[in-house]
């Protein structure tokens, strides 16, 4: 039997390394979990995650010429809840303290993926240009402070 890469199977975790796992996906056929696939969050002891023994499911990511299987735990999982961006804490030394952020708005219609990374780039922009402005402020007025000591 060969795997195809991509489907997801159930398989069962045959044994485990400092590297990664093994699970035989069907009876004969093993492929290799490694220790960044294993999960969405940072893994220092695959122990910690999983147990020989365990049913688990996999995606095969890869199958090499001399026929190993590369798997995956995280990418057979649903994909985690994404994170807003909210820009700048309020009051940090980011983004001008104690600024009152301007962007809070009604609930605004659901977002596609990609204008809700426009939005987030144009806040970025923004918030960038205003530092920058902010820079070339301070810039300018040591440049004059300096020439004013000189002459």
């Amino acid at each position: 039997m060969q795997a195809d890469v991509g489907k997801i199977y159930e398989g069962k975790v045959t044994g485990i390394t400092k590297f990664g796992a093994f699970v035989e996906i069907e009876p004969g056929v093993t492929g290799m979990v490694h220790i960044s696939e294993v999960a969405n969050t940072f893994v220092n002891e695959i122990k910690d995650h999983l147990t020989e023994g365990q049913q688990v499911k996999v995606k095969v990511l890869s199958v090499s010429e001399e026929g190993k299987i590369s798997l995956s735990i995280k990418k057979a999982l649903p994909p985690p809840p994404k994170k807003e961006f909210k820009g700048p804490r309020e009051g940090g030394k980011q983004g001008g303290a104690g600024k009152p952020r301007q962007d809070k708005q009604a609930p605004k219609e659901p977002q596609t993926p990609e204008s809700a990374f426009e939005d987030m780039l144009n806040r970025f922009k923004a918030s960038s240009d205003e530092r920058m402005g902010d820079i070339r402020k301070n810039m300018d007025s040591k440049r004059r402070n300096t020439s004013r000591r000189r002459g």
